[in-house]
């Protein structure tokens, strides 16, 4: 078969009907999860951040595999959704089928799906890479991409491998996170395997993310917006995956609830790559940004006031509870305004240069209005203001007739 007729056939294969299936296929692996976790005895609130962040990749895939099938980003986020989902399905199952002793079948398979969270997430890396084109143009970077892609699928292999070993010599034997023993915690040969795996895939992500970032400096225009939501949907889904998996398998159950809930903001990824890839409305990422920074720091600084507040109300001066959290809760709600003007002017000085002139200069033309009686001068700071603060291409003053 000719080259071309096997990219033929790739594109014939990646078709919306496709995605229909595994969008569908996602769904019934997400509906799964209830029933699982009820015969496990297994608490949603642990598990259930980590299966909601996997819904916007299911959701954002199934998007842009429908919008533009040929892109590789859409299957991998479909990849990365059902992965995630199959890995707790496939924990719950374990749970069943050996501590619980019922020995289901299909049980060494479930132990190995479980193990599919790992391969799953270092998918990031070759959707960092892809970004936004789903293409590599230098014949350089498509080798190292096959040679991440190899080594990924030699590490899923030799996973198959350390879990029949289990199976087969009869030792399976289940952490706090469903998974097998010997593989999260791993000695011997799988223990050097995950070693290469790791001195390979780290450099491949940070090269990734590298490339990227050079893009971002020789770029103008769209392609530098699209690359500034890559860049705050990686931060933020890199900080959330790493407190997330920071926390240890001895944690409490409360602690792992609120880890997963931390964990979910891997979800900014899908969802901001998705925005950049369908390119709607990119213009507005300055403004998400100094919104979502503005109010975040706002709420902190009240949460902090509100706190100290009604601890010194308690302690220092001996008030009632009741009556410290009453003032403080005022306290609170009549800052919230002040506050929020301030700080939203501060960010966007900062992070949106563009409202903070044109807040100012409207200011400035508000300014002059109260000397102003000639209505030619009013007019033409009229459209000077307007072409400073919007740059319209086109600019016309229509004056009704007094007569």
């Amino acid at each position: 078969m000719s080259p071309a007729d096997l990219a033929g056939r790739r594109f014939r294969l990646a078709s919306p009907r496709t995605a229909m299936a595994l969008v569908i296929l996602f769904a019934v692996v997400a509906l799964a999860l209830v029933p699982l976790s009820l015969l496990a005895r297994q608490s949603l609130q642990v598990n259930g951040g980590e299966a909601l962040g996997a819904v916007p990749f299911g959701v954002v895939g199934f998007v842009l595999a429908r919008r533009v099938p040929r892109n590789p980003i859409g299957w991998l986020f479909l990849a990365i959704g059902i992965c995630l989902l199959l890995s707790i399905d496939s924990g719950f199952y374990a749970v069943i089928s050996y501590p619980f002793g019922h020995h289901l079948p299909l049980g060494p398979a479930a132990l190995f799906l479980y193990e599919l969270w790992g391969p799953a997430l270092s998918l990031f890396a070759l959707v960092v890479l892809l970004f936004p084109d789903g293409t590599l143009p230098a014949r350089s970077s498509r080798a190292i991409m096959g040679l991440f892609v190899a080594v990924l699928v030699g590490f899923t292999a030799a996973l198959g491998v350390a879990v029949a070993n289990v199976v087969a010599g009869h030792h399976v034997v289940l952490d706090s996170f469903d998974g097998l023993a010997v593989i999260d915690h791993a000695t011997g040969w799988f223990a050097l395997v995950q070693m290469i795996f790791a001195l390979i895939g780290l450099p491949f992500l940070l090269w990734s993310v590298a490339r990227q970032f050079v893009a971002w400096r020789r770029s103008t225009g769209e392609r530098r917006q699209q690359l500034k939501w890559l860049a705050s949907g990686v931060l933020i889904a890199v900080l959330a995956l790493v407190c997330g998996l920071a926390v240890p398998g001895s944690a409490s159950a409360a602690v792992r609830a609120i880890a997963n809930v931390i964990s979910f903001g891997i979800v900014a990824l899908p969802v901001s790559i998705g925005v950049a890839v369908l390119r709607y409305r990119l213009y507005e990422i300055d403004r998400i940004v100094s919104r979502t920074l503005a109010y975040t720091i706002v709420t902190g600084l009240l949460v902090g006031v509100y706190a100290g507040l009604v601890l010194l109300a308690t302690q220092v001066f001996g008030f009632h509870t009741e009556v410290a959290v009453a003032a403080a809760t005022l306290a609170a709600a009549a800052l919230v305004n002040p506050v929020r003007r301030r700080v939203q002017h501060v960010v966007d000085r900062r992070f949106n240069r563009a409202r903070y002139d044109a807040d100012r200069i409207v200011a400035g033309f508000a300014a002059g209005l109260q000397g102003a009686v000639e209505l030619t001068a009013l007019t033409d700071s009229l459209t000077g203001t307007v072409q400073q603060a919007l740059e319209p291409v086109h600019l016309s003053v229509w004056v009704k007739d007094s007569g």
